[in-house]
Order: C-alpha cells, then structure tokens, then sequence
C-alpha cells in the first residue's frame, strides 16, 4: 500500500516541478518590459544598468519557459508581437504590485505594526489627519496607513484592520464600536452674511444650498415638515464630499449643509461662519467598524482607546 501511495505521489511532484518551470522570473520579467518600452536590448541594458548579452539572455530565456515569441526583430528593433502586447500588461501588473509589496513592507521601518484604516474622506481630512501626530507620540512602534473610503469596508477582501465609518456601513462579521452622533450645520462664507445674524429657513432658500451627492436628502430633511417646495431646496451645485461642500461656501458659492464635527475647525478659524442657527441630528452615528480578526489585537485596542479620548476632549 505505501508503494501505491509513493507512485501515486511521483506525478504529481512532477507536475509542480512543471509549472514551476513556466514561471517567470523578475529579472525576466525586467528585461521583457524595458525591452518593450525602449525597443532594443542596449536602451534597456542602460536602464537597468545590466550588460547588453544579460538583458538578451534573460529575453532568449523568457521567451523559452513561454515558447512563444514576444518580440518580431524588426530593422535591429524590437517590436512587440500579439502575444507580447498581451504578455505586456500582466508582466507590468506583476512588477508593480512586486513594488507595492515591498513600499509596504518597508514602511514597517522600526515599527512593530502596521495598522491599515479606512475612514469617511471628509472625517479624515478635516478632523483625524490633524491629531494623528499625538497617536504617534503615544504609540511610536505603531506605523499607519491610512486610506480614504466612501463605501463600506469588506473586510474579506480589503486588507484593513479597522474604518471609522457611519454605522450603516457596518458589514456581517463586524463590531460598531459607537463615537459620536451625527450633528449637522449650515455654513457659508462670512461675506455671504455681510456681518448679518444667521437665517431663518424662509432667508436661507433665497441663498443656493449645496448638495451633497452622496447623500442626496440632507436638504429635503432640514426642511422636513415644513411645506416648502423640494424644487427650491434641492437647486444648488452638487459635490461629492463634505469637505468639497465647506470648499465651496467659503468661495462664496452658496450655503453647505455639513457635519459639525467636520466643520469645527473651519468655523474656529473663521473661514466660515454659521448660516443658521439650528443644528439638525440626522440619527445617524460615526462608528469604529471592526472585523472580528482584529478585535483585541494590541494595536486596534491602543487606537480605539485614543479615539475615543480624543472625541471626549472636544
């Protein structure tokens, strides 16, 4: 019977053995693409500061582990064939994701970990980019990559560790770790008020209100239940990101509805103004989303802990 298993495991040895043999190397790899982009082996040799014969070995080689010719030698240069304008993109796919790994790797540098975040663009740029310095201090051996997202998380195939994202955006297999509610305001540039108090609703439909794409209703639940004409409410030029909407009305170009928390900063420094009084709670909340492979690993405890004292600072 072990005999019987042995020669049942012989070809299929064989056949990884195989395979490994089809498998380009990067050097190959290199020299088949700077060879494309250049047209001949001595440009190519330049580039990647190799001799003339070892770029057309490692082509020669390449083009044998495919058996199909990349290039047609045409008048001394080196023209792609259709199988090598196919090979191209994939070959060029695979170097830059090779670089990719590596950057990533290396941005480990003298840390321990690296903690990958997705978060709210608008969030990101106008309240959590300009605190992350403390997180450093507190946390040196911790490295961050931090990604804008406006969609939700799958924390099966993105490589995050964790989003701080609206608790809508919470995915099977998560937790939502509750921040802060939702807390909109009207703002705009402080020459649109001509040193005035802030508006009544009826004073802010004569101004055009900014929409938010996105989240196309804002408006509409500003002045929910109070009879005005949606027509009215809804004309206004419409941005993507809150962080657009405050670019905006600080250009003069109308009144934006937009989370107070994002817009704090602005309003401190006086780049914008409130354009009314009220403050309107949408229901919804900003949450720490995280996957369950994360949950009590050492570097999300630390910057879960850290969020939420900095939120409870102000």
């Amino acid at each position: 019977m072990m005999r019987f298993a042995h020669k049942l495991a012989e070809p299929f040895q064989e056949t990884k053995a195989m395979r490994k043999a089809y498998i380009p190397t990067v050097s190959e790899l290199q020299a088949f693409t700077a060879c494309a982009r250049h047209g001949t082996t001595t440009r190519a040799a330049q580039e990647l500061n190799l001799t003339q014969s070892a770029i057309s070995r490692s082509l020669g080689t390449l083009e044998e582990r495919l058996g199909v010719a990349l290039f047609n030698r045409v008048r001394k240069r080196l023209v792609l064939s259709p199988a090598g304008q196919v090979f191209l993109d994939r070959a060029e796919e695979i170097l830059a994701s090779l670089d990719s790994a590596a950057m990533g790797v290396m941005a480990f540098g003298g840390a321990d970990a690296i903690l990958r975040i997705a978060v709210l663009p608008s969030f990101a740029r106008s309240w959590l980019i300009a605190r992350l310095a403390r997180f450093e201090q507190i946390a040196p051996q911790i490295s961050l990559d931090v990604t804008a997202r406006l969609h939700p998380v799958d924390f099966q195939s993105d490589p995050f560790d964790l989003s701080i994202m609206r608790t809508q955006h919470e995915g099977p297999g998560t937790q939502a770790v509750e921040l802060l509610r939702e807390t909109l305001v009207a703002v705009c540039a402080p020459g649109r008020l001509n040193g005035g108090a802030p508006l009544g609703d009826d004073a802010l439909l004569s101004h055009p209100l900014l929409q938010q794409s996105t989240r196309p209703t804002l408006w509409l639940d500003w002045f929910r239940d109070t009879g005005r004409d949606p027509r009215h409410i809804l004309r206004g030029a419409r941005f993507d990101h809150f962080d657009m909407i405050m670019d905006a009305a600080g250009a003069g170009m109308g009144i934006g509805l937009v989370p107070e928390i994002i817009a704090a900063p602005a309003l401190q420094q006086g780049r914008l103004v409130l354009a009314s009084r009220r403050r309107f709670e949408t229901g919804e909340t900003y949450s720490l989303i995280l996957p369950e492979r994360t949950i009590g690993s050492a570097p999300v405890a630390a910057f879960q802990d850290w969020l939420i004292a900095e939120l409870g600072a102000g």
